[in-house]
């Protein structure tokens, strides 16, 4: 009698077991990891350590719509998203990324809802130092590796002349003009505006656009090629809703880049 008791105990305690186990996975939300670098306003840390910015808020509405977590991680190389992408170390890549033919090509990419240009940043000291290509001879030249700007440089005669060094990230790019490592960088424009305009510790630096330079970028959110689980999707729908119920437009009032948005 008392083994009989005692099989009903745990069989019960089993049942329990697996019922808080189901209860408690459903109750999980199932986590997007979204692949950013350091690039105010689109992403940067407050000083509590939390990601804000326009892409971090963007991101976390769009993880309410598709009831998940989301989850901020920082990609060292941009010259390697597909990669991040591919290996699963990221599900997207969601950081101010200017759609090109070459990543439409090797990654699924959503809906556009920004546009961006590019500008060169100087010293203000150095404004109407570098007009011409050969003004350019031997200047220390310095951008982001793997990226749209990098492609600039290296396809567009004004910077034939110059010595060219990638670096792992376009504030890398601001950082070493201000501290005079490198003469000159080519950076989106909503970076370069956002860190001059802010009159901090980048007001020592100009930028400015030229004829030369691409204006008519637009940014998407990258995911894995050929992804099978719906997501590309889901954030199309998303953007749609964001941007159909007002929330992308008063996020991208709060950073300044209202005027940028895809309508």
């Amino acid at each position: 009698m008392k083994m009989k008791n005692l099989k009903k105990i745990l069989a019960a305690a089993l049942l329990c077991v697996m019922l808080l186990t189901v209860l408690s996975a459903c109750g999980e939300k199932e986590t997007l990891i979204v692949g950013i670098t350091d690039y105010p306003p689109m992403n940067y840390q407050d000083d509590k350590g939390k990601w804000i910015g326009f892409e971090s808020e963007f991101a976390e509405e769009v993880g309410k719509i598709l009831g998940m977590k989301v989850e901020f991680q920082v990609v060292t190389d941009w010259g390697n998203i597909v990669m991040e992408l591919n290996s699963g170390n990221v599900d997207v890549i969601w950081n101010g990324m200017t759609i090109n033919d070459d990543r439409q090509a090797n990654m699924g990419i959503s809906t556009a809802y920004m546009y961006d240009a590019q500008a060169i940043v100087v010293k203000a000291e150095n404004k109407d130092k570098y007009l011409t290509a050969t003004d350019l001879t031997g200047v220390a030249l310095v951008a982001e590796t793997g990226s749209t700007l990098e492609e600039t440089i290296k396809s567009t005669a004004l910077f034939a002349n110059a010595d060219y060094l990638a670096v792992d990230s376009q504030l890398k790019g601001m950082l070493d003009v201000k501290a005079g490592s490198a003469d000159m960088t080519v950076v989106d424009l909503i970076m370069a505006a956002e860190l001059i305009n802010a009159g901090g510790d980048f007001s020592d630096l100009v930028y400015f656009d030229r004829a030369e330079l691409p204006k008519d970028a637009k940014y998407g959110i990258g995911v894995k090629k050929d992804r099978d689980d719906g997501l590309l999707k889901d954030l199309n729908d998303a953007i749609k809703k964001l941007q159909d119920n007002g929330t992308l437009q008063k996020i991208a009032d709060k950073y300044g880049l209202g005027d940028a948005l895809v309508k």
